[in-house]
């Protein structure tokens, strides 16, 4: 499709979803679907357990009424700390249909954590996957007097501890009337409690009605149309994200209990690269990093044999430069026929060999991703689109799957009014804009101002309604001479240079803009490889003379991109990768600057000196 389209309403959203709730959308699908498969849990290579709509359905009415039994009311806050596994949507859902709030929290929390999240959310019920997270919660059982009972779907053997069930005392009471629990549930319910990740300040709770999320569900079905003609049942997805994480939630849970995705559960995010291999999906979310890895693999993988790759990286220049040339318009013959034989001599075999073969959307979002990342992919045949939203928004701002403008993050989703502040601070309203901070009215009313969410982005809107994010309000640059800086877009072109996996610029309130650099674990060992480096460790490449020269020589490409204020006039080169849900990386990989800055200040410091 070339032109524009015509976006949504809110009132056209809106009539769509007045008067639906997640578990009376589920129970139709159910009614259509019921012998569809709905879930998969990997046994072994190859090996699936698959679970159908109606055998979904059939859990969550036991677990609902287990639920009931145990006293599980409206407004009640069930906890919920379990890896990408099948359990968690029925346990979930079931939670949802007694018009409870589950509280999904990331798996990798301290007892510290647990503690504030549990006890600002009230929780009065605990569902865990294991032993693991149970000895976690139990160091702080004691400060959380709301919290009643805790289910472990795994317990260890031996007596458990007063307070704690195994899960399967939940299977043990029949079966709710889920039509009746369903008509019961209203629109205002609370669906979820979505706790931010506090790189600014400890995490706010954020209250996420049903009629929030069947508003983004709708903004998402709307978007993906044209993509998918004939309906999103069986759409194969990849579950592996954290579900205390907005889009995960959305992409996997409640598209799958909504409009019917399949969805494989991968309960650890660092086996996604062989689950990909095994699924094959057809829509799938990542993060930027994930893209980022895959992008690097294959360009390692492909280093190996240098006229191949120098081949390759020429079929995906022309391939680009089609795609660029021809935004906007209807493509040639000899456009159509020269792509479709770069992608016969090129391209298949490669999105095969990486599980990326059946793609018909691809969707990044939740940090910056480099533009020549996003070109790589749309020249190999993968349509990867930036996506911009928010968990105060449910999910989806901003989003234009069916014309995709690399170097934004779309247009204004479908029932959504976007604007700029006058300060360029991104605003917006819709329906799925969430109902406010849990027990925080005044953080509540710095963001919800006369009827618009401030995002605390700041943006730019082009004359086509395309946004492109600049950097959080927050944490733009402002050097010793006043220059605003978005440290976002120089760590995006940073991460372009071949031998570089992850960056940060620092340079607030200082006299220049400075990096610190981590290698690419994947592409830096291939390096090194056709270099005669290949008996040297990550840590012997950091300090390495050539390597450092062809760092600076990256550098040196990536700052003539930008203003001489802006550009990198040193940096530091490290080894060790940033792990998501650490003192470097939200769980979501987002950087923690603070982080990054208290771990190298000395390096910091001596690039000044």
């Amino acid at each position: 499709m070339t032109g524009l389209t015509t976006l949504a309403t809110i009132e056209e959203i809106d009539a769509k979803v007045a008067g639906t709730t997640a578990p009376k959308e589920f129970l139709k699908l159910v009614g259509e679907h019921g012998n569809k498969p709905a879930l998969h849990a990997m046994t072994g290579e190859s090996s699936w357990i698959d679970t159908t709509f109606g055998e979904y359905a059939a859990n969550v009415a036991k677990v609902a009424a287990g639920l009931t039994a145990a006293g599980v009311g409206a407004g009640d806050r069930v906890l919920l700390m379990m890896r990408n596994i099948p359990d968690f949507h029925w346990f979930d859902t079931a939670a949802q249909f007694v018009r409870a709030t589950p509280v999904s929290i990331y798996n990798s929390s301290s007892p510290e954590e647990i503690q504030y999240l549990s006890g600002h959310a009230e929780a009065e019920v605990a569902i865990l996957e294991d032993d693991t997270f149970l000895q976690r919660m139990l160091a702080v059982r004691d400060q959380l007097p709301n919290l009643q009972r805790i289910y472990v779907l795994n317990p260890p053997s031996g007596d458990l501890p007063d307070g704690v069930f195994p899960t399967s005392d939940l299977f043990e009471s029949g079966e709710a009337d889920l039509d009746a629990l369903a008509a019961a549930t209203d629109p205002s319910d609370i669906a979820t409690l979505i706790y931010t990740s506090g790189t600014t300040g400890p995490p706010k709770g954020v209250m996420i009605t049903q009629y929030n999320v069947m508003y983004a569900i709708e903004i998402l079905k709307t978007s993906l149309a044209p993509a998918f003609p004939d309906g999103y049942v069986g759409l194969r997805t990849v579950s592996y994200l954290p579900m205390a994480h907005i889009a995960e939630r959305a992409m996997s849970h409640y598209s799958g209990m909504i409009v019917g995705y399949d969805v494989f559960c991968c309960p650890d995010p660092g086996l996604l690269s062989p689950y990909l291999g095994e699924v094959h999906p057809q829509i799938l979310f990542g993060v930027p990093r994930v893209w980022e890895k895959i992008y690097n693999g294959v360009n390692a993988a492909l280093g190996a044999d240098p006229d191949r790759k120098a081949q390759f990286d020429d079929a995906v220049a022309a391939a680009a430069k089609i795609q660029r040339e021809s935004f906007g318009r209807e493509r040639t013959t000899e456009e159509r026929e020269t792509l479709q034989f770069l992608d016969d001599a090129a391209f298949a075999n490669v999105r095969a060999l990486v599980g990326l073969d059946a793609i018909d959307v691809g969707v990044t979002g939740a940090a910056p991703i480099p533009n020549a990342i996003l070109e790589w992919y749309h020249a190999i045949g993968v349509n990867l689109t930036e996506i911009y939203g928010l968990s105060e928004t449910t999910g989806p701002l901003t989003w234009s799957p069916e014309r995709n403008k690399i170097g934004s993050v779309g247009r204004g989703a479908h029932g959504m009014e976007v604007a700029l502040a006058e300060d360029g601070e991104v605003i917006c309203r819709g329906g799925n804009v969430f109902q406010g901070y849990l027990n925080q009215p005044d953080k509540t009313a710095e963001v919800l101002v006369d009827g618009w969410f401030h995002t605390g982005d700041i943006g730019e809107i082009d004359d086509e309604g395309y946004v492109k994010i600049v950097d959080r309000k927050k944490e733009l640059i402002i050097t010793a001479g006043g220059k605003n800086i978005s440290p976002a877009n120089l760590e995006a072109e940073l991460k372009t240079i071949p031998l570089i996996g992850q960056a940060a610029a620092i340079g607030d309130n200082r006299k220049y803009v400075v990096a610190i650099l981590v290698l690419d674990p994947e592409a830096a060992p291939v390096w090194a490889a056709a270099n005669g480096k290949d008996a040297m460790s990550l840590e012997d490449l950091a300090s390495d003379p050539d390597v450092l020269a062809a760092v600076q020589a990256g550098v040196d490409a990536a700052n003539e991109k930008f203003a001489r204020v802006e550009q990198i006039k040193k940096f530091a080169l490290f080894s060790e990768e940033w792990l998501p849900d650490s003192d470097m990386l939200t769980p979501t990989s987002k950087l923690k600057r603070r982080g990054v800055n208290a771990r190298y200040a000395d390096e910091i410091e001596a690039m000044y000196d």
